[in-house]
């Protein structure tokens, strides 16, 4: 199964073929073997075959080298890409420099993007989004941030303890969230207290890399490790849009950053689910081909399902964050919990299937089954999702109330009879 070129331009319709045709001839003879990582060497090579097939930063700006793609381009390619759990890494859209480019496309000062875009764009550099804490810090809920920059003439000195970085043992640049009290500008214009996002260099005194945290995920380099902030120095210049506004900002990258996670792990259930189908057709079982079998063909619908719909909401949600991004930023929470699940599921599906070898490294999904686990923790839990859902639908139905709409449970239960 593959996307398809439904209502494509040409020039996307191209892409996308060329971007799936690179993925399999070069990218997936390239995966590293379960269990195994494809280290930065390697995804420097590949990357540079990737800019030659110009497939390379699909999503980035093309100011900067990137191919500039509209969001609402951005699902048939990157599900493309992500047909081989590598393929985001070579193509250079994958998390966290993904949703990093894109924010710092949208907030940076000119001098920001000349000195921290251009070259993660160009594929230079790796990044890292320094927000999550340990408990009590900042986590599900980002208001508990405890790292602290406070403000020293011309400087910001910052101050705390970060976890799951990812890409921090090979970042080069890193964005950093902490908290800050109420500020004047130099113009003399107040800044409340709250968060504010700062870009550093990794290489500088007061940025540490510590312990290793070992996740399920192994395919790609750089780690998700702790980071100790020990006295870092940046200067005025660092500062990622407003001061105090970082949390604001946060949605800016949070909201389609979700969505991308999703159009490459629906990538990789695509695959799962070819695997899975090219498996039935071969093997038979009581004396029929498994593609025969009530049994296998409800599993196989199944996640047919799951993959329609969760391509279903994605563009939906993709089009409302260019219409109107506070709708999209909420349908990006169902989009996240759906499809984390989704995914899940068909990958799970797949290694039914296949029985035995399912289970082995004689196929790569279980692999593909670690490497999509988390996605339903990491960008929010599924958890802390549903209870913004929630809270944000009885806010909704409140407000009809308050404008008129009768509630359902103060009418009669004889008017509800046919």
């Amino acid at each position: 199964m593959s996307t398809r070129p439904d209502a494509m331009s040409p020039e996307l319709a191209d892409l996308v073929a060329r971007t799936r045709a690179f993925v399999r001839e070069v990218v997936i003879p390239a995966e590293p073997r379960p269990g195994e990582t494809l280290e930065l060497d390697a995804r420097r090579e590949l990357s540079e075959r990737a800019k030659e097939a110009g497939v390379f930063a699909p999503v980035s700006s093309a100011a900067y080298g990137g191919l500039g793609l509209p969001l609402r381009d951005w699902s048939p390619v990157l599900q493309e890409a992500g047909y081989s759990p590598i393929g985001p890494a070579v193509l250079n859209c994958m998390a966290p420099d993904e949703g990093n480019m894109h924010m710092l496309s949208l907030i940076a000062t000119e001098e920001q993007k000349e000195t921290f875009l251009a070259p993660l764009v160009r594929g230079q550099e790796r990044s890292s989004f320094a927000m999550t804490e340990p408990h009590p810090g900042a986590g599900s809920d980002p208001s508990a941030l405890t790292t602290v920059a406070r403000r020293e003439g011309d400087e910001w000195v910052i101050e705390g303890r970060k976890r799951f970085i990812s890409g921090a043992n090979e970042a080069g640049i890193a964005i950093v969230m902490a908290r800050t009290e109420e500020t004047v500008d130099a113009d003399g214009q107040t800044r409340p207290a709250g968060a504010t996002m700062f870009l550093t260099r990794t290489d500088v005194p007061g940025w540490r890399v510590g312990a290793q945290i070992h996740t399920s995920e192994q395919v790609i380099s750089g780690g998700h490790p702790y980071v100790h902030l020990e006295g870092l120095r940046v200067p005025g210049s660092a500062v990622l849009g407003q001061v105090g506004e970082g949390f604001r900002y946060a949605q800016v990258r949070l909201g389609p950053a979700r969505l991308t996670h999703c159009m490459r792990w629906l990538g990789l259930a695509r695959r799962a689910l070819d695997t899975a189908l090219d498996r039935v057709e071969r093997r038979e079982l009581f004396g029929s081909p498994m593609s025969q079998l009530g049994l296998a063909q409800g599993l196989v619908a199944d996640s047919v399902i799951d993959i329609e719909t969760s391509d279903a909401i994605i563009a939906r949600t993709a089009a409302l964050l260019e219409s109107d991004e506070r709708a999209g930023q909420a349908m990006s929470s169902v989009a996240k919990v759906h499809c984390a699940e989704a995914i899940y599921r068909v990958v799970d599906r797949s290694m039914q299937l296949c029985g035995g070898d399912g289970m082995s490294e004689e196929l790569p999904l279980a692999q593909f089954l670690m490497e999509v686990r988390p996605f339903r923790v990491y960008d929010g839990s599924s958890e802390t999702h549903r209870w913004a859902i929630s809270r944000r639908a009885s806010r909704a139905r409140r407000r009809e109330i308050e404008a008129g709409a009768s509630p359902l449970d103060r009418v009669a239960p004889e008017e509800h009879d046919g």
